[in-house]
């Protein structure tokens, strides 16, 4: 019976020593205090977790933190081995610094703190930077409107030299993402100046005439930049360019022209306009100028695999089907693009600004 408490008791003293060792089996950070220094090589009191060494790499990777550590001083370190051959606990000085940066970082993003940043590089994909120290990027879709780079054709080469004209910069950007087991930290200009947008937004109402100029030149359309406010950048679709029907903006916009367009929609920070609100609608006089069974001239603008499209003036075209010519290839054999022909207007649908076309004998 005396054994059996002898061992019992001897089984309890285990059992607490193995709960004393298993937190530090678990927690990568630890306090501890500093209660020897040597040039290369520091120890740390680590209370019932022993005693904790920092040498060799890690103490030259501390860099000058060690060196401002006075003896009984406390600091969070890392454990990177739990015992080593001569029975310390090796520990870390710059990995718990680096926790401590993620903290500060976590903390930033989620009090939604605004934070300076500078520019250090660049690639297709966006802009390099860091946040204390800690290496962070800048995605092209989170810059501002007016950092964001207005390349033809999305060409990669294109987007990268205007990026890297950003190189050096001091941005003021949010954090969006900071996954420190990945070592990625996601930075945004775009969410600051949403929110300024929409603060300046709120001035101006659906109806408005805005005088503005074209920031830049997409195959859906073109952006106006507000000339009296230049940090407010609208987009004026394809459709609202003009009331004739264009293949691509750049036929009547190019980048720095300077127009007047009409606000047709203020909705979540974004702001639409349009052009063509502010031209005469050619279509509803039509009936002025054309009737069904006339005779008129028209120069082929493009093919498309419903018909050809008909330029009877500047502002008015016409459709003549493909079934008038059996198929594409053959509608392709009988009309030339830019050449001139005589049609028949065969029917008008001003409502629905078309007018077809049948070629005339």
């Amino acid at each position: 019976m005396i054994t059996k408490k002898r061992d019992s008791a001897f089984a309890q003293l285990l059992k607490k020593d193995t709960e004393i060792l298993k937190p530090l089996k678990l927690v990568e950070f630890i306090e501890g205090k500093l209660i020897k220094k040597g040039q290369k090589i520091a120890y740390f009191d680590l209370g019932n977790l022993g005693t904790g060494i920092l040498y060799g790499a890690e103490f030259v990777n501390s860099g000058s933190a060690v060196r401002k550590l006075n003896i009984g001083d406390a600091v969070s370190v890392k454990v990177v081995e739990v015992e080593n051959e001569d029975g310390f606990v090796e520990v870390s000085l710059s990995q718990a610094g680096q926790q401590e940066t993620w903290n500060e970082i976590k903390e930033i993003r989620d009090n939604d703190d605004i934070i300076n940043v500078k520019i250090t590089g660049a690639n297709s994909g966006g802009l390099l930077t860091d946040v204390s120290g800690i290496k962070a990027f800048l995605p092209v879709s989170q810059l501002a409107n007016v950092h964001y780079p207005r390349v033809p054709d999305g060409n990669k080469e294109g987007i990268l030299d205007e990026l890297k004209k950003l190189i050096g910069e001091t941005l003021r950007v949010k954090i969006i993402s900071n996954n420190q087991s990945m070592n990625k930290l996601i930075v945004s200009e775009k969410e600051i100046a949403d929110e300024s947008v929409k603060e300046i937004l709120g001035q101006f109402n659906v109806g408005d005439v805005i005088d503005g100029v074209i920031s830049g030149v997409a195959d859906f359309g073109a952006f106006f930049q507000f000339e009296k406010q230049p940090t407010i950048e609208g987009l004026i679709h394809i459709s609202e360019i003009d009331h004739r029907l264009i293949e691509s903006p750049k036929e009547i916009l190019k980048v720095g022209d300077k127009v007047q367009a009409k606000i047709v929609e203020i909705k979540n920070g974004r702001v639409n306009l349009s052009i063509k609100a502010l031209k005469p609608n050619p279509w509803e006089t039509i009936g002025d100028k054309y009737k069904e069974g006339q005779i008129v001239e028209g120069t082929v603008t493009r093919f498309n695999p419903f018909g050809a499209f008909i330029g009877l003036d500047r502002e008015i075209q016409g459709l003549i089907h493909v079934t008038e010519f059996g198929s594409v290839e053959e509608m392709k054999a009988q009309l030339v693009i830019d050449k001139q022909y005589k049609f028949k207007i065969e029917s008008m649908k001003p409502m629905e600004k078309r007018i077809i076309l049948k070629l005339s004998k």
